[in-house]
């Protein structure tokens, strides 16, 4: 294979040697469900084929430990935001261990850069691209770049700001309420805006630009749109991402899964009954855009096909570099898991044993 690079959504990613990966982590405050894991298992299935070409993988994905909702959470539980949000974290990593998904580079959390939020909405300010209003920094959303699906974040609890010059202009610093976790700043105490929290943290840890951001589909906008919209409007770099994936939602019965439609699937539950690589399977068998039903038996149908690729890997122990190569040219063309897999089933052996080694599976 000469010079293989990666294709996402149709357009090439050139990378030499390195590559930077952004993820949009979780906000620890409930247990990680069968959505919160596609993205993940995605993430870790698009830098393993990176590695594959010799690309270095340099990944962030953060932990929103400064959040409305987790703050509620905790207030319901008697704890303090903090501790509450690392016994959160402590279920989320050993869930995303159970599947495969390996430990980012880094890892921050919101809470360690508040001073970065701060800094950013300074910046902002000098650029014009945001202004103060009653101890709240907002961001202008005549910056944001037009969309043609403004499909509405539900994971966001940042409701408009009443002093706004618009209903859409994005919170970079707000005033705290009381009983609220606050820092100090320069327009009083108060604590960041999720999108800002993002834009500092990517900045800090990757700096002006990124190769790759990675979210489920629902964070496209706002967040994404807004995170990049304020770290370009800082660096005057642009675009902040080279290249986006955004994981298709997964659904029951027609219907997003969230934790407000009581229709939840959680990774836990899914391990006491199935193997980990059938669950891994059963979110990767699929075009990685494509929002998608959890249906009935479909971890059953997952763990019968990993069979068949188990068998089908111990045929032909003898290499065979052509079949690999092939699986590899599947992979690097959008990420096409279901593509490589039937190959794999089909030729068996080496290709057999690439695929499952690639995407996490053996």
């Amino acid at each position: 294979m000469t010079n293989p690079s990666l294709r996402l959504a149709g357009a090439p990613l050139p990378l030499v040697g390195r590559a930077r990966a952004y993820v949009c982590g979780i906000t620890p405050y409930d247990t990680t469900h069968l959505g919160h894991a596609s993205t993940f298992v995605w993430a870790d299935v698009a830098s393993r084929v990176l590695r594959r070409l010799g690309i270095e993988v340099v990944s962030c994905r953060n932990v929103t430990d400064v959040d409305d909702v987790l703050d509620a959470a905790a207030e319901r539980a008697g704890a303090r935001f903090d501790s509450f949000a690392a016994v959160g974290q402590f279920r989320f990593d050993h869930d995303m261990a159970a599947l495969g998904v390996r430990p980012p580079t880094h890892e921050p959390r919101a809470h360690n850069h508040v001073d970065g939020v701060v800094a950013l909405a300074a910046a902002l300010l000098e650029r014009g691209a945001a202004y103060e209003r009653g101890g709240a920094v907002l961001f202008r959303s005549s910056l944001l770049p037009s969309v043609a699906d403004p499909v509405g974040d539900e994971t966001s609890s940042e409701a408009p700001w009443p002093h706004a010059e618009n209903p859409a202009d994005a919170l970079v610093w707000r005033p705290a309420q009381p009983g609220e976790a606050a820092w100090p700043s320069p327009w009083g105490d108060g604590r960041p805006g999720w999108h800002a929290e993002c834009a500092a943290m990517a900045l800090t840890v990757l700096g002006s630009s990124i190769d790759l951001h990675i979210g489920g589909a629902d964070l496209r906008h706002p967040h994404h749109t807004t995170q990049a919209a304020m770290v370009e409007a800082v660096t005057g770099v642009a675009p902040f991402a080279r290249a986006r994936l955004h994981v298709g939602t997964v659904r029951v019965d027609g219907e997003k899964m969230a934790k407000s439609a009581g229709n939840l699937l959680l990774v836990g539950e899914l391990l006491e009954t199935h193997p980990a690589a059938a669950v891994r399977l059963l979110l990767l068998d699929r075009p990685w855009a494509q929002p998608w039903d959890v249906t009935t038996g479909a971890l059953d149908a997952a763990a019968a096909r990993l069979e068949r690729l188990y068998a089908a890997a111990a045929r032909h122990p003898g290499g065979d570099g052509p079949a690999a190569e092939a699986v590899l040219a599947r992979l690097l063309d959008d990420l096409d898991v279901p593509g490589a897999l039937d190959l794999a089933e089909t030729e068996g052996g080496e290709a057999a044993r690439t695929t499952l080694a690639v995407l996490g599976l053996a």
